[in-house]
């Protein structure tokens, strides 16, 4: 059969427009089925091809396939190279297309489409450049890049990603959009088909059922553990080997209907757990007793007997006569006698002539109870026993199902909060001192007057006059002087005159320079349950002479039956601190941190000096955050300048004439506080295990060294703990660092 001319005429074109300079083509034809008179793009639309490029030019062929395509292709500048493309029969256009695209695949290249233009790049970029997006379906086919969304509708799309990720070309991507679980995936049309096929397989419902099973005589919330325990084969509920749910039950309580929620993987399970249910909802032997006993899990009884007969009104009035089990917390403020926690006063002294030796015990904080034992709450039809920690109701059947459905929404676990606080503090210290002092007589021996002069500045040893008597005194005055008052710190440079046996001093020149600093690093911790004050004392307990008392005789001169009362405060460090967890994760805290230590030296007749830092403040905090409390900045400056009048002031010999001083003090001082929410056992067992093992890595790293001399006594080291850490980190990184 004879060619079209006109179809040689545009593959010739075709060829000869591209320019190449590479392997031309073997042949070019298009070949006509049947005779066609129409338009030249109608023509190549609906006539067959026959492909012959070898090792052509990919340009040449790129412009080749856009005549038969009626349609522009932009080719990359970085697209390079020769492609073979070439079909033994006549095909269609679309097939022809296809052909390309494969052709192209194989040497690292696509096309896209965008803005109505075809794009041939290379395959890495494609992605970024791909304009054809497709929801749910697509009809592109061969391998053209292009990106389609998927809707999942039963599955979990991040669980989806792990199992197509192996399946799509490593240079495209695969995305899950947890907002309306859905995958967006970027890859070739043919396998996206395959892909969509997966999805449609594996995004299926789940094959178990659910069953709602009303109860006429037991009560849900007793009978929902005993049939998952049986369903479970004895195991206990959640036990359960992850992924292994193929025999897996369910049971869940409907309070409001008294029922069970029956979910199982298939409908014999299901229906052997319905049977089982059935047996085991009988009515009571007893005919109907209208008492019951609830064992509580995390409430307190007496408390939760209070709020059961206020919110029903049932023996409200005579609930009061009940005792209660709640102690009042006072205020978190230290203010009681100038400390964070008044002491028990102590009375020292005796009841005869002789001196007291009884002394006082500790605070009242270390020698009573942690709280009063609680009695029975009585009255109304809910009564307490804090001995169990259990409720007894006397109710009828419907109250107490009413009542026994609160008790399963009160009686839950409550979350704790464990609180870092970090405290600290920087002091800086400098100090420097030059003065010197003189002292001469003039006049000679035998004279009847004779004149001195002379400078002094200071006190106690530090004066040349005191320290020339301490001399003059000898080895028994310069002790008496040392006792008194303590010698000059620094160089001190003195010149010894001898007058007659006596050795005095005439010159002496202080020198001194200090530079002192302080880093103090606390952080006390502490946990405690949601709402409920918790407090933790590091420190001394002081006592403080509070009044003192002599009955003095007025025949003999004597003092009869003296005392003195004492009281003895915790001095240390102090935090107090109550916790409110809010629903959206913020805790609401109330703080009071207090830093005090005893003044070296103050204590005195009137009782020891107390140096203290406080905070009390309430503050609002995210679980995990940081938060500053507050602090101090301080910076002191101090200087003395002593001299003779007129002569201290002559440039450099006036330093013969005078004493000078400077000091400066920088403190800072800052608190922060970090809370941590403790809502389940694992997460507060995580905690201590990891706590655990930071304080027995310090022990062990703080072994003695062996010595010849020595004997290895060895340090104390916690044991290792039965329970290995678990490998999940910790719910926020610590505010301190074990070194």
């Amino acid at each position: 059969m004879n060619l079209p001319r006109t179809a040689i005429a545009l593959a010739a074109a075709a060829l000869l427009a591209a320019g190449t300079t590479q392997a031309q083509p073997d042949n070019a034809t298009v070949q006509r089925g049947r005779p066609h008179s129409g338009a030249g793009p109608a023509v190549r639309a609906s006539s067959p091809v026959t492909l012959n490029f070898v090792n052509a030019d990919i340009e040449a062929v790129t412009r080749a396939i856009g005549v038969m395509l009626n349609r522009q292709i932009i080719i990359d500048p970085r697209v390079k190279g020769t492609v073979t493309v070439y079909s033994e029969q006549p095909v269609s256009v679309a097939e022809a297309y296809r052909n390309y695209l494969a052709a192209l695949r194989g040497l690292g290249f696509t096309v896209v489409e965008s803005s109505g233009f075809l794009k041939v790049l290379p395959e890495p970029d494609a992605k970024l450049q791909a304009g054809s997006v497709a929801v749910e379906t697509s009809s592109a086919r061969g391998d053209q890049i292009l990106t389609q969304i998927f809707r999942i509708q039963h599955e979990n799309a991040n669980n989806l990603v792990a199992v197509l990720r192996p399946l799509i070309s490593p240079n495209n991507t695969i995305n899950a959009n947890p907002g309306n679980n859905s995958l967006v995936i970027t890859d070739y049309a043919d396998n996206l088909q395959r892909i969509a096929k997966i999805i449609a397989a594996m995004d299926t419902p789940g094959t178990s059922d659910i069953e709602i099973v009303p109860l006429k005589h037991a009560v849900a919330a007793d009978l929902a553990p005993l049939v998952q325990r049986l369903a479970d084969g004895g195991q206990a509920a959640g036990a359960a080997v992850p992924g292994q749910n193929s025999s897996a039950v369910n049971v869940l309580v409907d309070p409001r209907s008294n029922g069970l929620i029956l979910r199982a993987s298939n409908p014999t399970r299901l229906a052997a757990v319905r049977s089982m249910v059935d047996k085991l909802d009988q009515p009571s032997p007893d005919g109907g007793n209208n008492i019951h006993v609830v064992y509580l899990k995390n409430a307190d009884a007496a408390k939760l007997a209070t709020v059961l007969r206020a919110a029903f009104g049932a023996g409200s009035s005579s609930s009061a006569g009940g005792s209660s089990s709640t102690s009042g917390t006072g205020s978190l403020s230290g203010a009681t006698g100038g400390s964070s926690f008044g002491g028990a006063g102590t009375t020292l002294g005796n009841t005869g002539g002789g001196t007291g030796t009884t002394t006082g015990t500790g605070s009242t904080a270390a020698t009573s109870p942690l709280s009063a034992s609680a009695g029975p709450s009585t009255g109304g039809f809910v009564q307490a026993d804090p001995s169990t920690n259990s409720l007894i109701i006397t109710a009828a059947e419907p109250l107490y199902r009413q009542v026994r459905a609160i008790i399963e929404q009160l009686d839950a676990r409550r979350a704790q909060v464990y609180v870092e606080s970090l405290i600290v503090k920087i002091d800086n210290t400098k100090a420097g001192q030059f003065g010197v002092q003189w002292q001469n007589l003039f006049g000679n021996k035998g004279d009847s007057t004779i004149t001195g002069a002379g400078t002094n500045f200071g006190t106690g040893l530090a004066n040349i006059i005191n320290a020339t008597g301490a001399v003059a005194g000898g080895t028994s005055g310069v002790q008496s002087a040392l006792s008194s008052s303590s010698a000059p710190t620094g160089l001190n440079v003195g010149l010894l005159k001898k007058f007659g046996s006596i050795y005095t001093l005439g010159a002496v020149a202080n020198f001194f320079e200090s530079q002192s600093g302080a880093n103090v690093l606390s952080t006390p911790n502490l946990v405690s349950l949601d709402n409920e004050e918790a407090r933790i004392v590091i420190g001394q307990n002081v006592p403080f002479v509070t009044g003192s008392y002599a009955n003095t005789g007025s025949s003999t001169g004597g003092t009869v039956n003296p005392f003195q009362t004492v009281d003895r405060k915790d001095v240390g460090l102090t935090l107090k601190i109550k916790s409110q967890i809010g629903e959206g994760g913020t805790i609401r805290m109330q703080v009071y941190q207090e830093n005090s230590n005893v003044v070296p030296g103050s204590n005195g007749t009137q009782g020891p000096t107390l140096d203290k830092s406080a905070v009390e403040t309430s503050v609002v905090v995210d679980d995990g955050d940081i938060i500053v409390l507050g602090g101090l900045m301080k910076d002191e400056y101090t200087d003395g300048d002593d001299g003779v009048p007129g002569l201290s002031k002559i440039p450099v010999l006036g330093n013969l004439f005078s004493s000078k001083n400077r000091k400066r003090v920088k403190t800072n001082l800052m608190v922060f506080l970090r809370p941590v929410v403790l809502r389940t056992a694992e997460g507060a067992s995580q905690l201590t295990l990891d706590r655990y093992e930071s304080i027995r890595a310090v022990q062990q790293g703080s072994q003695p060294q062996q010595n010849l001399l020595l004997p290895d006594t060895g340090a104390p080291v916690l044991p290792e703990p039965k329970t290995a850490p678990p490998n999940k980190a910790l719910p926020q990184p610590s505010l301190q660092q074990t070194q």
